[in-house]
Protein backbone atom coordinates (compact mmCIF):
# COMPACT_ATOMS: atom_id res chain seq x y z
CA UNK A 1 0.00 0.00 0.00
CA UNK A 2 2.61 2.57 0.76
CA UNK A 3 3.93 2.10 -3.41
CA UNK A 4 0.61 3.18 -4.41
CA UNK A 5 1.69 6.69 -4.07
CA UNK A 6 4.53 6.37 -6.28
CA UNK A 7 2.51 4.30 -8.93
CA UNK A 8 0.18 7.12 -8.38
CA UNK A 9 3.38 9.97 -8.83
CA UNK A 10 4.25 7.91 -12.00
CA UNK A 11 0.74 7.88 -13.94
CA UNK A 12 0.68 11.39 -13.35
CA UNK A 13 3.77 12.32 -13.91
CA UNK A 14 3.24 10.74 -17.52
CA UNK A 15 0.15 12.79 -18.19
CA UNK A 16 1.64 15.92 -16.86
CA UNK A 17 4.76 15.51 -18.95
CA UNK A 18 3.12 14.46 -22.85
CA UNK A 19 0.47 16.70 -21.99
CA UNK A 20 2.50 20.03 -21.56
CA UNK A 21 5.24 19.59 -24.67
CA UNK A 22 6.12 23.01 -26.59
CA UNK A 23 8.88 23.46 -28.54
CA UNK A 24 11.30 26.15 -27.93
CA UNK A 25 12.08 28.66 -30.81
CA UNK A 26 14.97 28.17 -33.20
CA UNK A 27 16.43 25.07 -30.85
CA UNK A 28 13.41 23.04 -31.33
CA UNK A 29 14.16 21.64 -28.41
CA UNK A 30 10.95 19.72 -26.32
CA UNK A 31 10.41 21.34 -23.02
CA UNK A 32 7.79 21.16 -20.27
CA UNK A 33 5.80 24.22 -19.69
CA UNK A 34 2.12 24.25 -18.24
CA UNK A 35 1.98 28.02 -17.48
CA UNK A 36 -0.82 30.08 -19.94
CA UNK A 37 1.89 32.80 -21.91
CA UNK A 38 -0.44 35.73 -21.35
CA UNK A 39 0.27 34.43 -18.10
CA UNK A 40 3.92 34.23 -18.29
CA UNK A 41 3.71 37.94 -19.87
CA UNK A 42 1.51 39.65 -17.15
CA UNK A 43 3.76 38.29 -14.34
CA UNK A 44 7.00 39.26 -16.09
CA UNK A 45 5.65 42.88 -16.74
CA UNK A 46 3.98 43.18 -12.90
CA UNK A 47 7.74 42.29 -11.32
CA UNK A 48 9.19 44.57 -14.07
CA UNK A 49 7.73 47.42 -12.78
CA UNK A 50 7.96 46.81 -9.30
CA UNK A 51 11.94 46.32 -9.99
CA UNK A 52 12.22 49.85 -11.89
CA UNK A 53 9.84 51.15 -9.12
CA UNK A 54 12.80 50.49 -6.18
CA UNK A 55 15.58 51.55 -8.68
CA UNK A 56 17.25 54.28 -10.13
CA UNK A 57 16.07 54.03 -13.58
CA UNK A 58 18.80 56.54 -15.86
CA UNK A 59 16.15 58.46 -17.79
CA UNK A 60 18.02 59.55 -20.42
CA UNK A 61 21.75 59.76 -22.36
CA UNK A 62 24.12 58.39 -24.92
CA UNK A 63 24.31 55.05 -22.97
CA UNK A 64 20.33 54.78 -22.73
CA UNK A 65 20.11 55.49 -26.22
CA UNK A 66 22.58 52.94 -27.00
CA UNK A 67 20.89 50.49 -24.85
CA UNK A 68 17.77 50.72 -26.31
CA UNK A 69 19.31 50.76 -30.38
CA UNK A 70 20.74 47.88 -29.53
CA UNK A 71 17.81 46.21 -28.09
CA UNK A 72 15.40 47.22 -30.62
CA UNK A 73 17.83 45.67 -33.38
CA UNK A 74 17.69 42.55 -31.57
CA UNK A 75 13.92 42.37 -30.94
CA UNK A 76 13.31 42.68 -34.76
CA UNK A 77 16.45 40.28 -35.03
CA UNK A 78 14.10 37.56 -32.88
CA UNK A 79 11.18 38.66 -34.66
CA UNK A 80 10.39 35.05 -36.29
CA UNK A 81 10.36 33.81 -32.72
CA UNK A 82 8.69 36.52 -31.01
CA UNK A 83 5.32 35.59 -29.25
CA UNK A 84 4.31 38.97 -29.38
CA UNK A 85 6.37 40.84 -26.82
CA UNK A 86 5.84 44.75 -25.82
CA UNK A 87 9.43 45.32 -25.77
CA UNK A 88 10.77 47.98 -23.38
CA UNK A 89 14.20 48.53 -22.62
CA UNK A 90 16.21 50.34 -19.36
CA UNK A 91 19.11 51.32 -17.78
CA UNK A 92 19.41 50.79 -14.01
CA UNK A 93 22.09 52.59 -12.00
CA UNK A 94 23.66 49.85 -10.06
CA UNK A 95 26.54 48.44 -8.84
CA UNK A 96 25.55 44.67 -10.34
CA UNK A 97 26.94 43.49 -12.97
CA UNK A 98 23.82 41.98 -14.52
CA UNK A 99 20.77 42.02 -17.24
CA UNK A 100 17.48 40.50 -17.23
CA UNK A 101 14.62 40.00 -19.75
CA UNK A 102 11.62 39.01 -18.39
CA UNK A 103 8.56 37.34 -20.09
CA UNK A 104 6.88 40.16 -22.58
CA UNK A 105 10.26 41.42 -23.38
CA UNK A 106 10.56 43.50 -20.61
CA UNK A 107 14.51 44.22 -20.23
CA UNK A 108 16.91 45.87 -17.89
CA UNK A 109 20.99 46.46 -17.83
CA UNK A 110 22.64 47.37 -14.93
CA UNK A 111 25.31 50.37 -15.04
CA UNK A 112 28.02 47.52 -13.41
CA UNK A 113 27.79 45.03 -16.41
CA UNK A 114 28.61 48.31 -18.78
CA UNK A 115 32.95 47.85 -18.11
CA UNK A 116 32.44 44.10 -18.50
CA UNK A 117 30.88 44.69 -21.88
CA UNK A 118 33.40 46.67 -23.33
CA UNK A 119 31.70 47.45 -26.55
CA UNK A 120 28.26 47.61 -28.39
CA UNK A 121 29.16 43.92 -29.34
CA UNK A 122 29.52 42.32 -25.82
CA UNK A 123 26.67 44.96 -24.35
CA UNK A 124 24.47 42.46 -27.85
CA UNK A 125 25.97 39.37 -26.74
CA UNK A 126 24.72 39.68 -22.56
CA UNK A 127 21.14 41.49 -24.07
CA UNK A 128 20.65 38.76 -26.52
CA UNK A 129 21.42 35.93 -24.01
CA UNK A 130 18.59 37.40 -21.75
CA UNK A 131 16.17 38.28 -24.61
CA UNK A 132 16.98 34.31 -25.42
CA UNK A 133 15.93 33.21 -22.17
CA UNK A 134 12.36 35.03 -22.05
CA UNK A 135 11.57 33.76 -25.87
CA UNK A 136 12.48 30.07 -24.92
CA UNK A 137 10.61 30.04 -21.78
CA UNK A 138 13.22 29.07 -18.95
CA UNK A 139 11.30 30.83 -16.38
CA UNK A 140 7.80 28.99 -16.80
CA UNK A 141 9.80 25.71 -17.60
CA UNK A 142 12.18 25.94 -14.64
CA UNK A 143 8.56 26.19 -12.44
CA UNK A 144 6.95 23.46 -14.26
CA UNK A 145 10.13 21.11 -13.15
CA UNK A 146 10.12 22.32 -9.56
CA UNK A 147 6.94 21.67 -9.37
CA UNK A 148 7.17 18.07 -10.56
CA UNK A 149 10.06 17.89 -7.99
CA UNK A 150 7.68 19.19 -5.30
CA UNK A 151 4.79 16.27 -6.26
CA UNK A 152 7.44 13.42 -6.48
CA UNK A 153 8.73 14.53 -2.71
CA UNK A 154 5.54 14.48 -1.47
CA UNK A 155 4.52 10.75 -3.02
CA UNK A 156 7.88 9.83 -1.19
CA UNK A 157 6.94 11.10 2.20
CA UNK A 158 3.87 9.15 1.66
CA UNK A 159 5.59 6.14 0.80
CA UNK A 160 8.08 6.29 2.91
CA UNK A 161 5.31 6.91 6.43
CA UNK A 162 6.23 3.72 8.05
CA UNK A 163 9.84 4.61 8.63
CA UNK A 164 11.71 5.61 11.47
CA UNK A 165 11.73 9.42 11.56
CA UNK A 166 15.21 8.95 11.34
CA UNK A 167 15.51 6.76 8.37
CA UNK A 168 13.04 9.20 6.20
CA UNK A 169 15.08 12.10 7.08
CA UNK A 170 18.31 10.43 5.35
CA UNK A 171 16.11 8.91 2.17
CA UNK A 172 14.01 12.56 1.85
CA UNK A 173 17.68 14.58 2.09
CA UNK A 174 19.09 12.22 -0.49
CA UNK A 175 16.14 12.83 -2.85
CA UNK A 176 16.34 16.05 -2.56
CA UNK A 177 20.01 16.77 -3.43
CA UNK A 178 20.02 14.15 -5.75
CA UNK A 179 16.99 15.87 -7.13
CA UNK A 180 18.92 19.67 -6.85
CA UNK A 181 22.43 18.16 -8.37
CA UNK A 182 20.79 15.25 -10.85
CA UNK A 183 18.22 17.36 -12.25
CA UNK A 184 17.45 21.04 -11.68
CA UNK A 185 21.02 22.39 -11.63
CA UNK A 186 22.11 20.38 -15.14
CA UNK A 187 18.66 21.79 -16.66
CA UNK A 188 19.64 25.34 -15.09
CA UNK A 189 22.80 25.21 -16.61
CA UNK A 190 21.59 23.75 -19.96
CA UNK A 191 19.18 26.85 -20.19
CA UNK A 192 22.16 29.19 -19.98
CA UNK A 193 23.89 27.56 -22.74
CA UNK A 194 20.84 27.41 -24.85
CA UNK A 195 20.15 31.02 -24.04
CA UNK A 196 24.15 31.69 -24.94
CA UNK A 197 23.58 29.91 -28.73
CA UNK A 198 19.96 31.56 -29.35
CA UNK A 199 21.46 34.54 -27.85
CA UNK A 200 24.42 34.67 -30.16
CA UNK A 201 22.38 34.05 -33.31
CA UNK A 202 20.40 37.13 -32.32
CA UNK A 203 23.37 39.37 -32.05
CA UNK A 204 24.67 38.03 -35.43
CA UNK A 205 21.57 38.52 -36.96
CA UNK A 206 21.15 42.10 -35.60
CA UNK A 207 24.96 42.58 -37.02
CA UNK A 208 27.34 42.75 -33.76
CA UNK A 209 29.48 41.15 -33.98
CA UNK A 210 29.64 37.64 -32.87
CA UNK A 211 33.22 36.79 -32.38
CA UNK A 212 33.11 39.44 -29.52
CA UNK A 213 31.31 36.24 -27.38
CA UNK A 214 34.28 34.28 -26.25
CA UNK A 215 36.26 38.01 -25.39
CA UNK A 216 33.38 39.11 -23.33
CA UNK A 217 33.62 35.96 -21.12
CA UNK A 218 37.06 36.40 -20.87
CA UNK A 219 36.46 39.09 -19.37
CA UNK A 220 33.93 38.48 -17.29
CA UNK A 221 35.93 35.43 -15.87
CA UNK A 222 38.31 37.68 -14.75
CA UNK A 223 35.98 40.14 -12.78
CA UNK A 224 34.35 36.78 -11.10
CA UNK A 225 35.27 36.06 -7.32
CA UNK A 226 34.86 32.93 -5.60
CA UNK A 227 33.51 30.98 -8.75
CA UNK A 228 31.72 27.85 -7.36
CA UNK A 229 32.37 24.50 -9.13
CA UNK A 230 30.06 23.81 -12.30
CA UNK A 231 28.69 20.55 -10.97
CA UNK A 232 27.06 22.92 -8.04
CA UNK A 233 26.50 26.20 -10.23
CA UNK A 234 23.26 27.03 -11.77
CA UNK A 235 25.74 28.13 -14.52
CA UNK A 236 28.29 26.70 -16.97
CA UNK A 237 32.18 27.78 -16.11
CA UNK A 238 33.39 30.81 -18.12
CA UNK A 239 35.71 27.87 -19.51
CA UNK A 240 32.52 25.79 -20.91
CA UNK A 241 31.17 28.81 -22.39
CA UNK A 242 34.22 29.83 -24.21
CA UNK A 243 34.21 26.71 -25.73
CA UNK A 244 30.64 26.46 -26.80
CA UNK A 245 30.78 29.83 -28.09
CA UNK A 246 34.10 28.96 -30.45
CA UNK A 247 32.20 25.85 -31.39
CA UNK A 248 29.00 28.24 -32.62
CA UNK A 249 30.86 30.52 -33.92
CA UNK A 250 31.15 28.73 -37.71
CA UNK A 251 27.12 28.95 -37.48
CA UNK A 252 27.44 32.36 -35.94
CA UNK A 253 29.58 34.31 -38.39
CA UNK A 254 27.57 32.73 -41.59
CA UNK A 255 24.47 34.13 -40.23
CA UNK A 256 26.64 37.54 -39.47
CA UNK A 257 27.65 37.42 -43.03
CA UNK A 258 24.33 36.67 -44.84
CA UNK A 259 22.46 39.45 -43.04
CA UNK A 260 25.66 42.19 -42.98
CA UNK A 261 26.89 42.67 -45.90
Amino acid sequence: MRWIPILLFGLYFAYYYFSHQEKVPYTDRKQLVDMDRQEEMALGLQSYQQILSDSNVIQSGETVDMIKAIGQKLALAAATDDPGFDWDFNLIDSDQANAFCLPGGKVAVYSGILPVAENIDGLAVIMGHEIAHAIARHGAERMAHQKLMQFGQMAAGMALGGMDIGAQRAVMGAMGAGGQYGILLPFSRNHESEADYIGLIYAARACFDPREAPKLWDRMNANSEGRTDEFASTHPSPETRIKQFEEWMPEALEVYNQNCQ
